[in-house]
């Protein structure tokens, strides 16, 4: 993947004061059930710039597996292919105008998964017979450049697709355990599905390369999420199955999760296979400092999502059903951001440090001037840590939030209006509204419709360098927009924004906030010189 052209506008560095939205690209608006890299993603651009936002924050953005989830990604490497705009194909004399006529009729505020799948892969494949005949060399030099990753990606694709899609491990043993004569078959009997996945990729990283380079010409970064575990059925653990704990049929032995939490009594149970760090370490972590490199080669700023997991992580055996039989276990700690700064230098990295954080967690997060992550809707309950989480005890480096895709809206958290989905006792909720109106000094009369505006208001306000807003809590939106039920197995990650909710009245008063504060993207200096050589 080429780097980006040098911005014409200046970025934004983390040192500096600047905000957000949160908002994954497929939530975008658009006509094709699902948002995408193109049109509706430029205009959200636009609207970020009329705000005087620095910053765009995405979900992670590899092609999604069990759940949909964007964390249970097949590959950490390959780009979403539900996330490539069709018209580019139709503009590119790929696809015929008419094919997109015959889109279905789907909903503008939730997306259906299997409708938007069964449509755009029918697309992208008819476009994919078009560009073999001409673009195969664009293609070619394509797959050489990303030989490392993506022709064992596309090959998993291909096998998934051949086996019904069930996971690896219940392939025939030669091709579960990656015998070479059995994979010197499989590429030859599906070339064609090989390079078609190809293709898919080519078209992502085109697609994403011009978006960026939009972004950076409006002064917007590009803020990417990196989970620190990966999808057991994903090409990565079956192609690098010695770098996890797997039995030797390649079922884990252990698996990822957390204790008990505010989301759930029982702890989650997140079932990702555990990295055998040891053997990682010998590499000098050199899978581990790939993936760092993909990430950096798409966004500007890369979110380490359970960051606690590189100092201590929750071991669960994997005949357990839930989280709560698990155990700590001492991570890598120092020594893989050792490997990343002797491969990167400077570290553009947010680290989100939420759970059991330790003065070990701190040690790690500080060491390598990593900005910890601060949740404005913990700041208001009876637990001593709430006092982590209010604006007058944060530090400049930090990014703070209203909340995150895990939590429910903001709108939805002070009204309780999902009261099954986190722990919390109805006296419990009563004490965080009251706390939540006194703290953040909201009018009687008013506060209650405007929590979202004030919540808003206390995250640019606070001293913390970056504050980000998801799109959710700017449109004071419900329960009914919330992204993700940690622990619910369906309904998750279905949210779209309405094209008509992106007005320039919006815009304008987040904009003024913005400057208030003096976060405003157009009070940013010019681009220094350490920028210009970061990666």
């Amino acid at each position: 993947m080429s780097n980006a052209r040098e911005p014409d506008v200046s970025l934004p560095l983390l040192e500096m004061r600047g905000s957000g939205i949160l908002l994954h690209a497929t939530s975008l608006p658009g006509p094709h059930g699902s948002g995408d890299l193109g049109e509706h993603a430029r205009r959200f651009i636009d609207f970020l710039a009329e705000a005087e936002q620095s910053y765009w924050q995405l979900l992670p953005v590899g092609p999604t597996g069990y759940g949909n989830s964007p964390y249970s990604a097949q590959s950490a490497f390959a780009g979403n292919p539900l996330m490539i705009a069709l018209q580019p194909l139709v503009a590119a004399g790929y696809l015929p105008e008419d094919q997109l006529a015959r889109a279905p009729k789907l909903s503008p505020e939730r997306l259906d998964f299997a409708e938007v799948e069964r449509f755009r892969t029918a697309c992208l494949r008819r476009a994919f017979q078009a560009a073999s005949a001409k673009a195969a060399p664009e293609l070619a030099q394509f797959r050489e450049r990303e030989r490392s990753w993506l022709e064992d990606y596309a090959l998993f694709r291909a096998l998934k697709s051949q086996h019904g899609e069930v996971e690896w491990t219940r392939w025939e043993p030669a091709l579960r355990d990656r015998e070479p004569h059995a994979l010197e078959r499989a590429r030859a009997e599906l070339a064609d599905e090989i390079a078609f996945r190809c293709f898919e990729q080519w078209q992502f990283a085109e697609q994403w390369q011009a978006l960026r380079e939009y972004a950076h010409a409006r002064g917007v970064a590009l803020i990417g999420d990196i989970p620190i575990f990966l999808a057991h059925d994903s090409a990565d653990v079956w192609q690098h199955r010695d770098l996890f704990q797997l039995e030797s049929s390649g079922m884990p032995r252990v698996v990822s999760g957390v204790p008990p939490d505010y989301f759930s009594a029982t702890g989650q149970r997140w079932g990702n296979p555990l990295y055998d760090w040891r053997k990682l370490h010998a590499t000098h972590y050199g899978f581990w400092v790939a993936r760092l490199k993909s990430e950096l080669a798409r966004f500007d700023l890369v979110r380490l999502d359970h960051f606690i997991g590189f100092e201590l992580y929750w071991e669960v055996p994997a005949n357990e059903s839930t989280a709560e039989n698990g155990r700590w276990v001492q991570g890598p700690s120092h020594a893989v951001f050792e490997a990343f700064h002797a491969a990167f230098g400077a570290l553009p990295l947010i680290a989100e440090d939420l759970g059991e954080i330790t003065p070990e967690v701190k040690a790690l997060r500080d060491r390598w001037g990593l900005p910890g992550t601060r949740i404005l809707q913990f700041a208001f309950g009876a637990d001593p840590s709430a006092r982590d989480f209010q604006p007058h005890n944060y530090i400049k480096n930090a990014v703070v939030y209203t909340g995150t895709h895990d939590n429910d809206t903001t709108v939805g958290w002070f009204f309780a209006q999902s009261p099954d989905a986190d722990t919390r006792s109805a006296e419990q909720v009563q004490i965080e509204q009251q706390n939540a109106l006194a703290y953040l000094a909201c009018p009687d009369n008013t506060g209650n419709a405007d929590i979202h505006w004030h919540m808003i208001r206390a995250c640019l306000a606070s001293v913390a360098n970056t504050a980000i807003i998801p799109m959710q809590d700017l449109l004071g939106l419900g329960s009914e927009a919330r992204m993700n039920r940690p622990g619910a197995n369906t309904g998750n990650w279905e949210w779209r924004v309405r094209a008509d909710a992106l007005t320039s009245e919006l815009a304008a008063r987040l904009g003024r906030l913005t400057r208030t504060y003096e976060r405003s993207s157009r009070l940013r200096r010019p681009i220094d010189a350490a920028r210009k050589g970061a990666v």
